[in-house]
């Protein structure tokens, strides 16, 4: 069944990722509209070898659409999806605006695909951190009971924006020209050859040092695998590569599960690729899973100072899968 679909956002890395699955996966579309900034209207943008003008986003823009993908930053999905609900529309969000609603369903489709039927019209798409992250645990879960997670993150520039990735290449450019005069206005130090622990770049710590992005992590994982009672912590840290996030997790379980078995449990598990060979050099690379919609999993090892520990390496796009291919995945779902 064809549907006319939107795309909020149309012009944002997101956006052109959107377009790309729409167009790879033969999304049954029978109209497409385009909706961005009043900046960015007027835009041409080839979808299907057909050019699309951007349409300004205004409340009138959802008349007769059926699904409405939004990723234009939770303030505007505040103010939009309203509209879009009133319109008939059904929203799939790619922000933070509604994840933890009571009433909105948080969704990765290889996790809890059961819980798109609860929504009321709007379901929300996860951080992309913690998309990667439960595909790869969720096997393990319902085998052996995850307890706990400690998780550290590695995340790409364009997990801030296309403006983040342009200031990465402009100051790394500058650095190794020779110039010390770099001006940087999105990141509060140097991103080039560099490590950041805060992400957001620009948002405060809160009051128990935590960033907002790690707290997303701990929130989203309990709601997404439906167990209030795992223990999560993190740590999300921006590290100067352009696409692909990685991520060290370490899992305790229940039940004892060796790493044999949690290799065995992946290899079969739906959305993961197992890359691991360790004595052949063979692990998960961010520049291997750009560009692809699997999540990357490696370096699983028994954690030998506790009783019914795991440790694995998890990499995936994060604009792709963390993004765009989770929400188009959630459409496919919704047909």
């Amino acid at each position: 069944m064809a549907v006319n679909v939107a795309v909020v956002g149309a012009t944002g890395a997101v956006g052109e990722e959107f377009l790309k699955i729409l167009e790879s996966r033969k999304f049954p579309l029978k109209e497409l509209r385009l909706l961005a900034s009043k900046r960015s209207a007027g835009k041409k943008i080839r979808f299907c070898g057909v050019d699309y003008t951007v349409q300004e986003l205004t409340k009138h823009s959802f008349q007769g659409i059926k699904i409405a993908l939004f990723s234009a930053g939770a303030s505007i999905s505040r103010e939009y999806v309203p509209y879009a609900l009133e319109s008939g529309a059904i929203c799939v969000d790619n922000s933070s605006a509604f994840r933890m609603d009571d009433d909105v369903p948080l969704v990765v489709p290889e996790v809890n695909p059961h819980d798109i039927v609860k929504h009321h019209g709007v379901i929300a798409n996860p951080n992309c951190s913690t998309i990667q992250m439960v595909v790869a645990l969720k096997p393990i879960h319902d085998v052996a009971r995850i307890k706990r997670i400690v998780v550290s993150t590695y995340q790409a520039v364009s997990g801030a924006g296309l403006k983040a990735v342009d200031e990465l290449q402009r100051e790394t450019a500058s650095i190794l020209g020779g110039k010390g005069d770099f001006k940087r206005n999105l990141f509060p130090h140097q991103i080039a050859f560099n490590v950041l622990p805060q992400i957001p770049q620009n948002d405060a710590f809160l009051p128990n040092g935590y960033t907002s992005e790690e707290v997303k992590m701990v929130n989203e994982t309990r709601k997404i695998m439906g167990d209030h009672n795992i223990r999560v912590t993190a740590t999300t840290v921006r590290v100067p590569v352009i696409r692909g996030h990685s991520e060290s997790v370490n899992v305790e379980t229940e039940k004892k599960i060796t790493a044999a078995e949690v290799k065995k449990l992946l290899s079969a598990a739906p959305g993961v690729k197992l890359v691991d060979d360790p004595a052949n050099q063979l692990y998960p690379l961010a520049t291997a899973a750009a560009g692809r919609d699997e999540v990357f999993v490696g370096r699983i090892r028994e954690d030998e100072s506790i009783d019914n520990g795991i440790n694995m390496w998890i990499v995936s796009d994060n604009v792709r899968k963390g993004a765009a291919l989770n929400a188009i995945q959630i459409a496919e779902k919704l047909l």
